[in-house]
């Protein structure tokens, strides 16, 4: 079965998100889930405006929400090999709610035990990624790849979110720091993409959903990224299972980066 246009995923996702998320910005309010994240009126809203339109255009994929039930999302994931669309609705909940401008959904598709493609966008920048398998990576339709560089590891600016890392790591990251500036956006898959078009030159995150990653995955893979766990696997692994996430955009600076975090 062919790919969807990941263009026409693109504009859809981007559409919603200006209808279902933008118009809800500084207007709602938010509540905690169980599990400690947020939840706010256009995460859910955005999460059924997608399902129902990817029903609509794609009536044999499947969908498979954040804001589902942990039983309903295993049981989509055990049929998933034909095809499965994965969506985080509203990726940054926390900065939508306190008013961060840095929030948006990411989309995937995942088929054959692979994701093979994906989209995510940042409603407040309006800039939509986009990529498939074998077909590149897009920012606002104009393709995208992190630059090959020269700066050397010391100067570079690193994406890192601290809190859910081992607290060794995070200590000797503190203390050493082997990158010359830090930043965390609040965005998981924000952080794919900004890797993939150069805006961060390397990245790591300790624990993250497959909703949060597999969008921006698929983006960092197309642009021509790299991307593993801290244990050195593949981070997507097609489960539910929370993935660590090391990457870097330029290959020496991914290769010095990793052989400093297993140092």
């Amino acid at each position: 079965m062919p790919l969807p246009d990941h263009r026409a995923v693109a504009a859809l996702l981007r559409q919603a998100a200006l209808d279902e998320i933008l118009t809800r910005y500084r207007k709602v309010e938010r509540h905690l889930k169980t599990d400690g994240s947020w939840l706010t009126e256009a995460d859910l809203a955005m999460q059924a405006r997608v399902q129902r339109e990817l029903a609509e255009r794609f009536p044999e994929i499947p969908f498979l929400g954040e804001e589902m039930s942990e039983e309903e999302q295993q049981g989509l994931m055990r049929h998933a090999d034909s095809g499965l669309w994965i969506l985080d609705p509203l990726d940054g909940t926390s900065n939508f709610a306190a008013g961060v401008p840095l929030f948006g959904p990411s989309l995937a598709l995942i088929r054959g035990g692979k994701a093979v493609l994906g989209v995510v966008m940042d409603v407040m920048r309006d800039e939509t990624f986009s990529a498939a398998t074998g077909r590149g990576a897009w920012l606002n339709g104009e393709r995208i790849a992190p630059p090959v560089t020269d700066i050397p590891l010391g100067k570079t600016l690193a994406c890192i979110d601290l809190k859910r890392l081992d607290k060794a790591l995070a200590t000797r990251i503190v203390t050493e720091h082997p990158y010359g500036s830090q930043r965390s956006i609040g965005s998981v898959a924000l952080d794919w993409c900004w890797v993939a078009a150069g805006r961060f030159h390397v990245y790591l995150h300790g624990k993250q959903g497959l909703w949060d990653y597999a969008g921006g995955h698929v983006i960092l893979e197309e642009a021509g990224g790299h991307s593993c766990t801290l244990e050195g696997e593949a981070v997507f692994n097609n489960t539910l299972e929370k993935r660590s996430a090391i990457c870097a955009g330029d290959p020496r600076l991914f290769a010095e980066w990793t052989a400093w975090l297993n140092g």
